[in-house]
C-alpha cells in the first residue's frame, strides 16, 4: 500500500517534476524488459543444463526393447545394464571422497566438462557401434554397447554430485529450475520412444499344425532406428554442454537484475565473502537427506523396475499412458514448486506419505500381475495411470523443495544432496533387482494369451 500526504492511494503527480527525475522515473521501467529476457533465458540454460544429468541412462532404459531384438545378450541385458550403473558409482563416490579429505582441490568446472563431454563422445560412439558384436570365451557378446553404457552411466552417476554443486554459484532461485531440466531428462528419450514407436505390436491369427487357430505377437517395425536414437542422445548431450558452457562465461553466473549497479553487485559478494558458512550437519538437515535418498530409492529403483508389471496388463496403450503422463508429472511438479515452496518438515513428510500410499497400490498391482484387480474395466486403466502421475509428481516437488532448502545451506550440502540422490537410487536398484529377475517374485503376462479366463 502507498501512504502519501493525500491518503492511502495517491497518486505521485509526474508532471511536477523536472525533466531530469522524469528520465529517472521512467528508467527503470525501460532496463525492465531486457532484464527479464536474460532471466528467462538463464532458465532456459539452466533446464537444458540439468537435462543433461540422467537423459543417458533413461535413453538407454527406454530404448532397450529394441537393442534387446538384436543384441545377443537378449533379455539380460538389462541385468547386466543395472551391473554397469551400480559399478559406474566410482565416480560420485571419488568425486565426494575428494571434497570430504580435500576440500578445493577439486575443480568443479573441468570435471563437469570432462563428463559432460564424455558423455558427447559416448554417444556419437554409440549411434555409430551399438550393434557391434566381438567373439568373446566362444560366444558373441555386445562389447562396444557395454563399453559406452558403463561411460554413460558413469557420465549420469557423477553429474549428481557435481551438477548440483555447480548449481551454488547461480541465486536460489534456479536451483528448481534445474530439477524442471532433471524432469526433462525422462520426458524427452520417452517422447523420442514414442514417435520411434517402441513396443507396439498386433494379435495376428496363427495356424497350428493342428489346424486349430490362435493369436501370437507380431512385433511392428520401429519409425527409425537405434542408431538414429542415440544420434538424439548425442543432440541432446551436446545442447547440454553448450549450456553449461555459456552458463559459466564471464558474468552469466550471477545475472543481473534490473536497476542493480556494478558497486551494489561488488558490495553484494564483499559481505556474501565475509559471511561465515552456515552449519550443515544440523537435524533438520540429516532429515531431509535421508527423505531424499529414500524419495529416490523409490523413484528411480523400486517402482520403475516393477512398472511394465502394474501396468502392461491393462494393455500397451496404459503403459505407455502412464510413462508418458508421469514423466510429464515430473517437470510439471517442478514447475509449480517455483512459485509453491512448502517448507514444513512435517508437511514434506506428509507429502512423502501420500506418495508412498500411490507407491504400494502400484506395487500391489505389481503382485497381483498378469491379473490384477478392475483388469479389462475402464477404471481400472484410470486408477494405474493417475496413481503413476501422482506418486511421480508428489516425490519430484518432494525432490525439488529439499534441494531448494539445501541449496540454502551451502555448498557442502549440495554435494551430499548429490550423494543422497545417488545413494538412493543405488539402494533400490539393487533391492529390487534380485527379487524381480533372480526370484521372480513378479509374473508377467504373455501377448494376445488370456491368461485371467477374461
Amino acid at each position: 500500500m502507498c501512504y502519501g500526504d493525500e491518503g492511502l492511494w495517491s497518486v505521485p503527480r509526474l508532471t511536477s517534476l523536472p525533466l531530469a527525475e522524469k528520465s529517472q522515473t521512467t528508467l527503470p521501467h525501460t532496463m525492465s524488459t531486457p532484464g527479464l529476457r536474460r532471466t528467462l533465458f538463464t532458465h532456459l540454460l539452466v533446464a537444458m543444463f540439468g537435462m543433461g544429468s540422467w537423459v543417458a541412462v533413461n535413453s538407454l532404459w527406454v530404448e532397450l526393447p529394441v537393442v534387446t531384438k538384436i543384441l545377443p545378450e537378449g533379455w539380460n541385458l538389462p541385468a547386466y545394464l543395472t551391473v554397469l550403473i551400480a559399478l559406474s558409482n566410482v565416480g560420485p563416490l571419488s568425486v565426494t571422497l575428494a571434497h570430504k579429505f580435500s576440500p578445493g582441490l577439486l575443480n568443479e568446472r573441468c570435471v563437469i566438462y570432462s563428463i559432460q563431454t564424455l558423455g558427447v563422445i559416448s554417444s556419437i560412439a554409440l549411434a555409430l557401434s551399438w550393434d557391434r558384436t566381438v567373439l568373446v570365451g566362444g560366444e558373441q557378446h555386445s562389447v562396444a554397447y557395454l563399453t559406452l553404457a558403463f561411460a554413460l552411466a558413469f557420465v549420469c552417476c557423477t553429474s549428481n554430485v557435481t551438477l548440483l554443486p555447480f548449481m551454488f554459484t547461480l541465486p536460489p532461485k534456479y536451483i528448481r529450475t534445474f530439477f524442471v531440466g532433471q524432469g526433462l531428462s525422462a520426458l524427452f528419450p520417452c517422447m523420442a520412444a514414442l514417435a520411434q514407436g517402441v513396443g507396439q505390436l498386433e494379435c495376428r491369427n496363427s495356424s497350428e499344425t493342428n489346424g486349430s487357430h490362435s493369436l501370437q505377437p507380431h512385433y511392428l517395425e520401429e519409425n527409425f532406428t537405434a542408431g538414429t536414437f542415440f544420434w538424439l542422445l548425442g543432440g541432446l548431450m551436446f545442447v547440454s554442454l553448450l549450456s553449461f558452457a555459456r552458463l559459466t562465461r564471464k558474468g552469466s553466473g550471477k545475472p543481473s537484475e534490473p536497476g542493480s549497479g556494478k558497486e551494489s553487485r561488488q558490495l553484494t559478494e564483499s559481505e556474501q565473502a565475509h559471511k561465515p558458512p552456515a552449519p550443515f550437519g544440523t537435524t533438520r538437515n540429516i532429515y531431509l537427506l535421508i527423505l531424499l535418498a529414500v524419495s529416490n530409492a523409490l523413484t528411480n529403483g523400486v517402482l520403475p523396475s516393477i512398472q511394465t508389471y502394474s501396468c502392461l496388463p491393462y494393455g500397451s496403450t496404459t503403459f505407455h499412458l502412464a510413462v508418458v503422463l508421469g514423466n510429464l508429472a515430473n517437470p510439471l511438479a517442478c514447475f509449480i514448486a517455483m512459485f509453491v515452496l512448502w517448507r514444513s518438515s512435517v508437511g514434506l513428510g506428509a507429502l512423502a506419505l501420500l506418495g508412498l500410499l500411490f507407491g504400494v497400490y502400484i506395487l500391489t498391482l505389481a503382485a497381483y500381475s498378469p491379473c490384477p484387480p478392475l483388469l479389462g474395466r475402464p477404471e481400472g486403466v484410470a486408477l494405474v495411470v493417475i496413481a503413476w502421475m501422482l506418486f511421480t509428481g508428489l516425490f519430484s516437488y518432494l525432490k525439488v523443495v529439499i534441494g531448494s532448502m539445501l541449496h540454502e545451506a551451502g555448498h557442502l550440502a549440495l554435494v551430499w544432496c548429490g550423494a543422497a540422490i545417488q545413494l538412493g537410487s543405488l539402494i533400490g536398484a539393487l533391492v529390487m533387482f534380485p527379487l524381480v529377475s533372480v526370484y521372480q517374485l513378479f509374473t508377467s503376462g504373455r501377448a494376445c494369451v488370456d491368461t485371467c479366463g477374461q
